[in-house]
């Protein structure tokens, strides 16, 4: 780009910038020397980057969002949390807010993850182990009790049983009186990564996607705030792909649930800012920080010219990031606090909207509130004291930097191509990026949502995503054992003074008490009223309209999570995972 359109760009930040409004705070360093608010070339350089860099706020979005940076608004502070029964996990919600957290995120137990109440005898030795068990809407009540829903946001990690579970999370809302039409959260609702590295599917993916369609729908129509998809590559980094992987694969879902909602002849400027990420920040510094800004480029570009989104906020990849669970060790568990605050730091910069952090004692179960605190302050401490907000993407312009962008993006790319050529688009790919032979295959995809979409399916069944993830979990293994990759405490420094950690137990009196609860319920709530909701709701399964205002109704009369999904297993069917060897 030369020297006059860079300027051009300066000066378009700057009154973008001057017309946002900033936090009050104090933007020095710690000296009191003076910094501003972001960075590029000198006056009269040219620099061929930035058409790919650009500036804070403005197309591709590399840099970010918002040309104030953290300036505007500092990420938030969004704890994963969730465990026990309803009673414990809302005390811990309320010491987590109490200590700065700025939203919540409900982590559920294994059973209501796959859709089973606490009394099904599949989630005996499971209730409240992994998470928070969930029943009905009136675990909810006691889950957000003297939390007003209608001020916090509230993310909630589950997918299989997603849909159900955000209609409890509405009538807990309703019985507060809240305005259900101004909620603000997240709904994960991903079921492309269950199939892909989870695992935590009910039904075939038609059905799934029959869903979330509906979700989409009704949250376009009725909670426009609400974000009811955040696409996951969280989970798939976790299962031990690439950074390149995860950023593909994600993004591809993310392209899959483009072509759903127009599908549904949803308009792209008005669903669009309801899809949001989840991404892992991993232990690699600088290539995570490439990840996330490559993320965004991709992302805006797509949805521009292959979608045809107009508006800015279409064309905005909004993400939360955890550090990475995977790179904590059961050695040594101490270092896990500046895993974590390393991790926490390249989301940071990278430009993270919301961000978690692991506490130190996850490798070995689920964290105490000790441990949970240092997660918590790790934040703060970058937050508060490390002059991380002051200055828009402050690695912008890096030579190492942006290489690995352009690398890491490069490398998507040609996974979506790979995506596309599944799907049964052919042709000579030469000199094409992926995004243009998408826009010239629209609407002719084998499978009738979209081409990424027939990808995507296709992929599943045959199972290349997973033997992909696979691949890369094995190198890097195989590079672990050789000593050529290492991890202190596991293969080098392994000596140590420390003792073993106080961890937190879950009690059997968790599950025996949660039955026992979800026993009275069902004895004390009118049988005929559920019934009839149950089967109103499968009648409305087998037509084109919007379930999500029968299943609300069954929530409303206390039909249990299990009864609800297991009255759709029986329309749809169950997935069972083809064998592959």
């Amino acid at each position: 780009m030369d020297a006059e359109k860079i300027s051009d760009g300066r000066r378009r930040w700057q009154d973008r910038f001057d017309a946002a409004r900033k936090r009050d705070a104090d933007f020095t360093t710690l000296s009191g020397m003076e910094v501003e608010p972001a960075y590029g070339p000198s006056e009269g350089v040219d620099d061929p980057r930035m058409e790919r860099i650009g500036w804070p706020g403005e197309f591709p979005y590399t840099r970010g969002l918002y040309p104030t940076g953290y300036r505007g608004r500092a990420w938030t502070i969004r704890q994963f949390s969730g465990f026990g029964n309803a009673v414990q996990t809302n005390e811990r919600y309320k010491m987590l807010l109490r200590s700065g957290g700025g939203g919540l995120s409900v982590a559920f137990d294994m059973p209501t993850l796959m859709g089973r109440d606490s009394d099904d005898p599949k989630s005996l030795g499971e209730v409240g182990h992994c998470g928070v068990a969930i029943d009905s809407a009136a675990d909810m009540d006691v889950l957000f009790g003297g939390i007003p829903l209608a001020d916090v946001t509230t993310s909630m990690t589950i997918s299989g049983p997603a849909v159900p579970a955000f209609c409890m999370y509405l009538v807990a809302a309703e019985r507060q009186g809240a305005d259900i039409s101004k909620l603000d959260g997240t709904l994960q609702t991903d079921i492309y990564k269950e199939y892909i590295a989870q695992k935590e599917w009910l039904f075939p993916p038609e059905p799934h996607l029959r869903l979330i369609g509906d979700l989409m729908e009704y949250c376009a129509h009725n909670i426009p705030r609400y974000k009811p998809l955040s696409v996951s590559g969280y989970h798939i980094r976790e299962a031990g792909s690439t950074a390149a992987q995860e950023l593909a694969f994600t993004v591809a879902d993310g392209f899959g649930y483009v072509e759903l909602g127009l599908s549904r002849d949803l308009d792209i400027n008005v669903f669009a800012p309801g899809l949001s990420f989840f991404f892992d920040s991993h232990i690699d510094f600088f290539e995570e920080i490439a990840k996330f800004r490559a993320a965004r480029r991709i992302w805006a570009r797509w949805l521009r010219d292959v979608y045809g989104a107009t508006s800015e906020k279409a064309q905005w990849m909004r993400f939360h990031t955890q550090t990475a669970g995977v790179s904590l060790t059961a050695q040594q568990p101490y270092n896990n606090v500046v895993r974590t605050g390393v991790e926490a730091l390249a989301a940071v910069l990278g430009g993270t909207n919301s961000l978690h952090t692991n506490a130190l004692d996850e490798t070995l179960a689920l964290p105490t509130e000790q441990s949970a605190e240092i997660a918590l302050r790790t934040q703060a401490v970058l937050m508060e004291e490390t002059g991380v907000t002051n200055v828009a993407d402050p690695l912008g312009g890096s030579w190492y930097v942006e290489a690995l962008t352009d690398k890491i993006e490069a490398e998507a790319e040609e996974i979506f191509r790979n995506i596309l050529a599944l799907g049964g688009e052919t042709g000579d790919a030469d000199g094409q990026s992926a995004g243009a032979i998408t826009k010239a295959a629209m609407g002719s995809g084998r499978h009738e949502i979209g081409p990424i979409t027939s990808g995507l399916l296709r992929g599943i069944e045959e199972g290349w995503f997973t033997a992909g993830i696979a691949d890369a979990a094995f190198t890097y293994q195989q590079q672990l054992e050789r000593g050529e990759k290492r991890v202190v405490g596991v293969n080098c420094h392994t000596e140590t003074v420390s003792k073993d950690l106080e961890i937190l137990r879950i009690s059997g009196d968790v599950e025996r008490d949660q039955v026992a609860a979800l026993a009275k319920r069902k004895t004390d709530r009118d049988e005929a009223a559920v019934s009839a909701a149950l089967k109103h709701m499968v009648d409305v399964s087998r037509t084109d309209a919007n379930m999500i205002p029968a299943m609300l109704e069954a929530t409303r009369v206390e039909a249990t999570l299990g009864e609800i999904c297991d009255a759709l297993r029986i329309e749809w069917g169950e997935y069972i995972e083809p064998a592959r060897f």
